[in-house]
């Protein structure tokens, strides 16, 4: 009985802005180690020796910095499923299942977003082994938390009748939605609810058989996009038609809650699924005025609040139940109570045209990253990061012009027919409607400050001839 990780590695982490952005989301954050939460995810697996190595979905904009994320901890990942586009949780694993029985018909999935806090590892795996009786009767196993608070932000899950052959593992009654407070408390005072955990255990084959009687067009399209399927690189891509014609849906609604035998088992594992600051404060150390204070910071008279400092000193005087969070380009200051409400500010940046939801002033590409420096009406400027062995596409602008001056390392640049190493305090000039190829030859990061000038500096002025990563 070979067991399967599937992390579910999509989303925006929205609420948890300027620090999480569409570009680099919150699975892919520090935010409470010195390691990512999605790093934290798969580390936690890897003490289980019994289970296979993890298959991720992911959409295709993250691919690079997942692949970095796992070199970085030493994971070789069964595979790195890409969706074309986001829709949701049950297309996502309907196609993880079909990607998993053409390799092994008898597959079991352990089904984990790829962003949750688990604090009590021992108590985790304690209760997978009592979800694993479970799937002997055949069934949809999902993982209740115990509830410690009449929380109005999760889904419950309201228990039935004790299973006979394990402890604490319940016939699912009904899912409910998010309560309002009242609910939330008769919940939680009654002790037949769990939090929705969205985490999964099942047969692959058990999975997609419950789902296609409810869902048959899912189903097909799943199964469609994996046959079609073609490897990019490391990653493997499936095909864009079939998927975009899959409906959006949760797996609650596609096929728990229709589910001719589903399980939750009672988990009482330090849950959280950090979706929100106020979520995150609750899972860092706090200082003995009940702080949580990250970066460069100076708190004077505050008192139980969330400090966050990025890039810059940032001193508070006479605060108290506020979250302050600051980027290199945005600032956010919220009352703790008011917190869910920054998706709002993510809803006005992207109706205003506005980029701050998307890319932090560091943006990361496969060959390293770039930092905004300066910007005028005809120039920019770029502290260019280039890893060792990497390579830019071979390219041309049609409005730009580039001055590249080497800082750190040697850079081979091409230039027309013209291939030249440039050292450090060196520079070249890449004139408009040259084709140009950056590369580091080198063992040791290459930095470069770039100068752009020219009528439009835009990053979509790019006219790509040649790219070992396969980009358009």
């Amino acid at each position: 009985m070979k067991i399967y990780p599937v992390i579910l590695s999509g989303g925006s982490g929205t609420r948890l802005w300027p620090l999480s952005r569409s570009a680099k989301p919150k699975q892919l954050l520090p935010l409470v180690s010195g390691y990512s939460m999605l790093q934290e995810t798969v580390l936690r697996l890897k003490l289980w020796p019994e289970l296979m190595p993890p298959l991720f979905v992911s959409g295709h904009e993250h691919r690079f910095m997942i692949a970095e994320q796992l070199r970085e901890i030493a994971v070789d990942p069964l595979d790195i499923l890409l969706e074309p586009s986001g829709k949701n949780t049950a297309p996502a694993i309907a196609a993880a299942a079909h990607f998993l029985m053409k390799q092994d018909p008898e597959a079991i999935m352990l089904v984990l977003p790829a962003d949750h806090v688990i604090d009590d590892v021992d108590a985790f795996k304690e209760a997978f082994l009592r979800g694993k009786s479970a799937l002997m009767s055949g069934a949809l196993v999902t993982f209740g938390i115990v509830p410690t608070a009449p929380v109005t932000g999760y889904g419950y899950i309201r228990r039935g009748k004790p299973l006979e052959l394990t402890t604490a593992c319940y016939e699912v009654a009904a899912f409910v939605e998010k309560p309002d407070a009242d609910k939330a408390r008769e919940y939680l005072s009654c002790g037949d609810y769990f939090w929705n955990s969205g985490m999964f255990l099942f047969h692959a084959e058990v999975f997609l058989r419950e789902l296609g009687p409810v869902r048959p067009e899912m189903v097909r399209l799943t199964g469609d996009a994996v046959r079609n399927a073609y490897h990019d690189l490391d990653f493997c891509r499936l095909e864009e038609q079939a998927f975009a014609l899959c409906q959006s849906e949760s797996i609650d609604y596609a096929v728990m809650e229709h589910a001719s035998h589903a399980v939750v088992v009672a988990a009482d594992i330090g849950w959280n699924d950090v979706g929100s600051w106020s979520a995150l404060m609750d899972v860092l150390d706090c200082d003995s005025d009940c702080n949580a204070i990250r970066g460069d910071v100076y708190a004077l008279n505050t008192s139980d609040s969330l400090v966050r400092a990025e890039n810059r000193f940032v001193a508070t005087i006479g605060v108290r139940d506020l979250v302050i969070v600051e980027t290199a380009d945005a600032v956010l200051v919220a009352h703790k109570d008011h917190v869910q409400d920054v998706k709002q500010v993510v809803d006005y940046l992207k109706l205003n045209k506005r980029s701050e939801h998307i890319n932090h002033t560091k943006v990361y590409r496969p060959w390293g990253h770039f930092e905004e420096i300066d910007t005028g009406s005809r120039f920019h400027v770029k502290r260019i990061t280039v890893n060792p062995g990497q390579k830019l596409s071979l390219q041309m602008h049609h409005h730009r012009s580039e001055h590249w001056v080497v800082v750190k390392g040697t850079a081979l640049v091409t230039c027309a027919d013209r291939t030249t190493l440039i050292s450090e305090n060196e520079s070249t000039y890449i004139p408009i409607g040259q084709k140009h190829r950056l590369e580091n030859p080198g063992k040791l990061p290459l930095e470069l400050i770039e100068i752009q000038t020219g009528s439009y500096l835009g990053e979509d002025d790019i006219v790509r001839f040649d790219d070992i990563y396969k980009r358009v």
